[in-house]
């Protein structure tokens, strides 16, 4: 038997996360891919989740948002509402620390980003993202309340979630049903 890291040794990734908003003020949600996902390892049915990814060594957390909703779910065409005033922290559930993230890292350190869908939601294409350069990462999606999205990650991004739909509770007033 393998024996487990301690936690308290490894860093955090650091990582932006991303709330795409339509007109109707609702968030994008894409459902995760299982196969070969070990961070999926502890999601008993609740596949959910935001766009998310890591920041590259040099990069702007804001153009690290951009790339990621580009690589995730082919949408370019939005507009910076919010960014959440603080770094939000989770941590991997024990089964998958030093398994999930190669095993590198105790969770995520996340920068998140409120974004508008400004262009067509007929851009947003999360089997083939960027026309097929990049491995999909959901194989579905769908439009939800902000307020929801916590009930829907797996259960140890919860409180993560939690704080980002704080952070952005503002946000879907600011829309009007059309």
């Amino acid at each position: 038997m393998t024996e487990r890291p301690d936690r308290e040794t490894l860093p955090y990734r650091d990582c932006v996360g991303i709330a795409l908003f339509n007109k109707l003020g609702q968030v994008f949600i894409g459902r995760r891919k299982f196969e070969g996902d070990p961070d999926q390892s502890a999601a008993h049915g609740a596949p959910w989740q935001m766009p998310q990814g890591g920041i590259d060594k040099g990069e702007d957390p804001l153009k690290a948002a951009l790339r990621e909703l580009f690589e995730e779910t082919n949408v370019r065409t939005v507009s910076l509402l919010a960014e959440a005033p603080e770094w939000i922290y989770y941590d991997l559930p024990d089964e998958a620390l030093g398994v999930a993230f190669k095993g590198k890292y105790r969770g995520q350190r996340q920068r998140w980003f409120a974004f508008a869908l400004t262009g067509n939601e007929s851009e947003i294409d999360v089997l083939s993202p960027g026309g097929g350069k990049f491995d999909p990462e959901f194989d579905g999606w769908r439009w939800e309340r902000l307020s929801k999205t916590p009930s829907l990650i797996v259960p140890f991004k919860r409180d993560a979630y939690e704080k980002v739909a704080e952070a952005f509770a503002h946000i879907p007033q600011r829309f009007s049903p059309a």
